[in-house]
Parts: C-alpha cells; sequence; structure tokens
C-alpha cells in the first residue's frame, strides 16, 4: 500500500460523509458516560464503604454483597438486565441507564478500594492526633484521608481507565457511542483493519488522558508539599 492509496483511505474513512462528525459524537458519548459514571460511582462507593464498615453487622453484610455481586457481574451483562429488565417499562433514556449501571459498578470497586486503602493507614498517626485534641472527624480529614488518597490513587487511576473501557458495551442498548460509530464505519467503507486500528488509538489516548491527569495532580501534590516544608 503506497501513500497516496493509503491517504484515499483515510479520506474515505475520516472525511468523507461528514465521518470525523459522525465519530466525534460518539467520542462525546463516551466521554460523557464515563464521566458522569465515575463521578456518581465514587460517591456512591463512598457511601458503600461506610455501609461497609459499620458497627451492625448486617448493614456489613448488605455491603459486602453488594460489593461481591456488582463485581462479581459482567458489565454487558448488568447493562442487558438494567435495560431490558429493571428500566424496561421506564421513561429513562438509554445513554441514564448506562451512566446507572456504570455508576453501581464503579461504585462496588470504589468501596471495596476505599476500605482496603483506609485500612492501610497508619492508626497511630489518627490515635496522636486524638491525643492532641483533635475531634474523629478532624482526624479523618487531616490525617486518614490525605494517606488514603495517596494509596487508593493508582488503582483508583485504574478503575477509571477500565471505565472507559467498558463503556465499549454501550452499543448493545442502541447507544451511538465511539464503538457502534467505528464498527458503522468499518462496514460502510469495507475497511475493517484500519477503522478499528483508528478506533483502539482513539481509545489509547484517552486512557494517556487520563494518567496525564493523574500524573499532573501528583506534581502538584509533590509541589504543595515543597512548599511546605
Amino acid at each position: 500500500m503506497d501513500f497516496t492509496e493509503m491517504k484515499e483511505i483515510l479520506y474515505r474513512l475520516l472525511i468523507q460523509g461528514g465521518s470525523w462528525l459522525t465519530i466525534l459524537k460518539g467520542l462525546w458519548a463516551t466521554v460523557q458516560i464515563s464521566v458522569l459514571s465515575i463521578l456518581l460511582g465514587t460517591v456512591l462507593g463512598a457511601g458503600v464503604c461506610m455501609l461497609r464498615m459499620s458497627r451492625f453487622k448486617p448493614i456489613r453484610g448488605l455491603a459486602a454483597a453488594y460489593i461481591v455481586v456488582l463485581r462479581g457481574s459482567p458489565v454487558l451483562m448488568l447493562l442487558m438486565l438494567m435495560y431490558y429488565g429493571i428500566f424496561a417499562r421506564s421513561s429513562l433514556s438509554a445513554e441514564t441507564i448506562a451512566i446507572i449501571t456504570f455508576s453501581l459498578n464503579v461504585a462496588a470497586h470504589v468501596a471495596e478500594l476505599l476500605r482496603a486503602s483506609i485500612a492501610a493507614t497508619d492508626r497511630g498517626q489518627v490515635e496522636a492526633a486524638r491525643t492532641l485534641g483533635f475531634s474523629a472527624w478532624e482526624a479523618f480529614c487531616m490525617v486518614t484521608l490525605p494517606q488514603v488518597v495517596r494509596i487508593a490513587k493508582p488503582v483508583y487511576q485504574s478503575t477509571v481507565i477500565n471505565l472507559i473501557q467498558w463503556t465499549s458495551v454501550v452499543g448493545y442498548v442502541s447507544i451511538t457511542d465511539l464503538t457502534r460509530v467505528i464498527n458503522n464505519i468499518a462496514s460502510r467503507t469495507m475497511q475493517p483493519m484500519m477503522t478499528i486500528l483508528i478506533g483502539m488509538l482513539i481509545y489509547l489516548a484517552l486512557a494517556y488522558f487520563v494518567h496525564s491527569l493523574f500524573a499532573l495532580s501528583d506534581t502538584i501534590q509533590r509541589y504543595r508539599e515543597g512548599a511546605a516544608s
């Protein structure tokens, strides 16, 4: 394949018929579902973590069961259950149902991640803070929470990237996301290999963008720690 032929193929894949606009719309759907799901899932996961660490055994058991079921269920099966079963008669859009589904799944992962991170913190520092007169809430915010963030950040980054990849199944419930757009273009142009490679590169770019955001936050944190010292 020479350069001219390659240029012609790329033109048909990305430009002809406004394909680039269609790809952007699919990319926006993927980003929108991913961002809303990670935000809602993180908040819900924090709540589930609190229940998981409750002093009451029945509440701990319910939270543990939620985590086990949601973490162990295939995302596609969960999405289809929500769309074709639980919310089949509702007026909710497919995008809303997808966000609910992914939020529930992310919450289970975040809850267990937070619980493990809290368990890994130095309890001695908390006890020292309480001895100095800090309340339980102040000790948590000033001592425990920074440690939890530092411990959980690498795994949380992987959770965000995994979520972006999981959203590739939303086409099964009639959502025109990036993956579905790529499949449609591949079928129309009869160039599946090149089209799929382009789609993979876009997902890879999203993953590296998330990685860059976390790396930037680490740099800012180190700068603040250096300025404080």
